[in-house]
């Protein structure tokens, strides 16, 4: 583990062994020492994402909510090791049933709080549905929790546009050597038709957590039907007029302001 310390907060860097290879995660304000007792904000990543992607979002989500946050790159993404292979159709679940235990093992991690952007959305919701009461809310962030054409149109139009050498080099400094991976992961999985009739309608039905669905209305890769589905039996949506698929980035400070009055809501 590194340690810096920054004018804002301190942040570690952590390397996590696992079956398949290591994960490289992050976290900000995170007291070892206290891991019994706080509750962190775990980040779930878009299907091209990585840490640097998430830019000083996680650093404010934890100045905003008095939380810890930990964030980490998936296997293929990032810093983390090489995917062995190719993602399978249930790649999402399969995330929250092999790699998070890891990750919540690594920090000591009693009880948490899940959040995901894209389709790391779709692995907060498992996260929420497979850990029960040590899921203490679920946020959403553009999340698809299904599959529509609105999604896949706008994939068909991102792996064109990879095919282009130019374009796919500016996934090099967050990928590196991976970035080819990284967009074939997501392309070719999305567009199977073994994955056509994923969603995870029956896990959102039997979380019992507080949940926030966060989601712009010019949201490219998914309509607002998503965030009704995942605010479905006494959860709360919010719809961003004018936004896209990264609210966080897209409107900062409205996205924190409403992580921030949902999580003081449910102390």
């Amino acid at each position: 583990m590194e340690q810096t310390q920054t004018t804002k907060m301190q942040l570690q860097t952590h390397r996590i062994q696992t079956e398949q290879g290591r994960l490289y995660a992050q976290s900000w304000a995170w007291q070892p020492e206290r891991a019994a007792f706080d509750v962190p904000i775990i980040l779930f990543h878009d299907s091209l994402g990585c840490i640097p992607l998430w830019r000083d979002f996680p650093a404010n989500l934890a100045l905003a909510t008095g939380h810890p946050v930990i964030a980490y790159d998936r296997l293929g993404f990032g810093r983390s090791d090489p995917h062995p292979g190719r993602l399978s159709a249930d790649f999402i679940a399969d995330e929250i049933r092999q790699t998070l235990p890891h990750v919540l093992d690594a920090f000591g991690i009693v009880r948490f709080i899940a959040c995901g952007h894209s389709v790391g959305g779709a692995m907060a919701v498992q996260a929420a549905f497979r850990f029960g009461n040590a899921c203490l809310a679920l946020i959403t962030m553009g999340a698809q929790v299904f599959v529509e054409e609105l999604t896949l149109n706008g994939i068909r139009l991102a792996k064109q546009d990879f095919s282009d050498p130019q374009n796919l080099s500016k996934l090099h400094k967050y990928h590196a050597e991976k970035s080819r991976w990284v967009v074939d992961a997501w392309t070719d999985t999305w567009l199977s038709r073994e994955f056509s009739d994923w969603n995870v309608r029956q896990e959102l039905a039997r979380i019992r957590c507080p949940k926030l669905a966060i989601h712009g209305d010019a949201d490219p890769y998914g309509s607002v039907e998503h965030a009704s589905a995942i605010a479905a039996n006494d959860g709360r949506a919010e719809i961003l007029s004018g936004i896209g698929h990264v609210p966080y980035r897209e409107d900062e400070a409205q996205t924190l302001e409403m992580i921030k009055t949902f999580i003081s809501g449910i102390r």
